[in-house]
């Protein structure tokens, strides 16, 4: 009797194979667009200070947590509260230059740490850049990209950055109407959940993203924050959904952090009163910028966990994840980084090239390629395996 299998039936599995990837692949990148186009949509007005933003990520995060399995990290609430001061720009809005009406957030945006203004005023050129109404105390700086941020103070002047490509002739005339309001404590909070481990629970695995960004600029412009980060906390809330239901031998935390865009804050807040012992964390992947992937990923902290980089780098290898797995020494450019200053080990994950959006209007879902998306999710998954199969790093600093 020949029990060999015919050819064509090994093409046939062999496809249905291919098929079953394929399209788990394309469900993985489905969940992640309507999540990036959920958390990017005007209900959320760019996850900041005005309108509710980041109060309404946040319940939205907690509620996920829930339906996923994934419990608080205190035992009673997702929630851990902490505040800050913040200069926002809840209302008014209008520049207007040579008597044409500029577009926030296009042809320009207000330095976040400007005071609010109301008037009309003559320019006075300070250099090629730089023009200046003294009466109204306005400057008025040419830039090459508008690019925003987050101030915790309002300064006794207001600066406007003007898109040079917005400027049609020098400017000599200005009308303001800008209102700022400096909230001296405004309350936010880090969402914190976990599943619990089902052998070794006091070794902890730890997922982190930040959900804040940058809010909204006068009532009718916001930034969507679309790569950063409705990407990485898509993507832990992905990881999330999967522990949830598929329980690990180590406990699996996960800490959508707010504050990012200050300062780093959230972080530093976990960090300073920690929901659970620094010293049972395992390993630490913290995701950021992660919404593209055409080039590879870039893993910060690589050098400093030597060890583990090269595990990861011999996991993508044999599964042919993303293109490349670039090193990068310490950096304090997000949340790893009050982390790895206690001791705890940890990486910070970014995707490489795509869209070059970054803290400006045009960070948006529909533009964001999610290239690797559901390849990084594999990775991390991969990752996270071998983590509970080997030794745990010594950790001499944990306080």
């Amino acid at each position: 009797m020949n029990f060999k299998t015919p050819k064509h039936l090994l093409l046939t599995a062999a496809s249905c194979l291919l098929l079953t990837a394929n399209f788990a692949k394309a469900q993985d990148t489905l969940f992640a667009r309507k999540m990036v186009d959920t958390l990017t949509s005007p209900y959320f007005w760019g996850r900041g200070y005005t309108k509710d933003g980041v109060h309404r990520a946040a319940n939205f995060l907690v509620a996920q947590f829930k339906a996923y399995g994934v419990k608080p990290m205190d035992g009673k609430n997702y929630m851990q509260e902490f505040s800050y001061p913040v200069n926002t720009f809840p209302g008014k809005m209008k520049v207007v230059i040579n008597n044409i009406e500029l577009k926030p957030g296009v042809d320009y945006i207000v330095s976040p740490d400007s005071k609010g203004v109301t008037g009309t005023g003559k320019l006075e050129q300070i250099d090629s850049t730089h023009f200046v109404d003294k009466e109204n105390r306005v400057v008025l700086s040419l830039e090459d990209k508008l690019t925003w941020s987050v101030e915790g103070k309002a300064l006794d002047y207001t600066l406007i950055q003007m898109d040079k490509k917005s400027v049609k002739q020098t400017p000599s005339t200005i009308q303001v109407d800008i209102e700022n309001q400096l909230i001296p404590d405004f309350k936010t909070a880090n969402i914190c959940g976990i599943v619990n481990g089902t052998s070794k629970p006091d070794s902890i695995l730890v997922i982190t993203a930040h959900y804040d960004h940058l809010g909204g600029m006068g009532s009718n412009t916001y930034f969507p924050g679309a790569n950063d980060n409705a990407s990485g906390i898509t993507q832990l809330l992905s990881l999330a959904k999967y522990y949830g239901a598929h329980p690990q031998r180590y406990s699996m935390a996960f800490i959508c952090f707010s504050g990012e865009e200050a300062g780093l804050l959230g972080s530093k807040y976990f960090t300073d009163n920690p929901l659970i012992p620094l010293k049972n964390i395992r390993f630490l992947i913290n995701l950021d910028l992660d919404g593209t992937g055409i080039e590879g990923i870039t893993v910060v902290n690589a050098t400093v966990y030597p060890k583990e980089f090269a595990a990861l780098k011999q996991i993508n290898s044999q599964g042919n994840y993303v293109v490349k797995v670039n090193p990068r020494g310490k950096a304090a450019n997000s949340d790893h980084y009050y982390f790895t200053e206690k001791g705890v080990p940890a990486f910070f994950i970014y995707t490489l090239g795509g869209i070059k959006a970054y803290h400006d209007v045009f960070d948006i879902s529909k533009t964001l390629p999610l290239t690797e998306y559901a390849d990084l999710f594999k990775l991390i998954l991969k990752f996270n395996n071998s983590l509970m199969t080997k030794q745990k790093t010594t950790i001499s600093s944990v306080n």
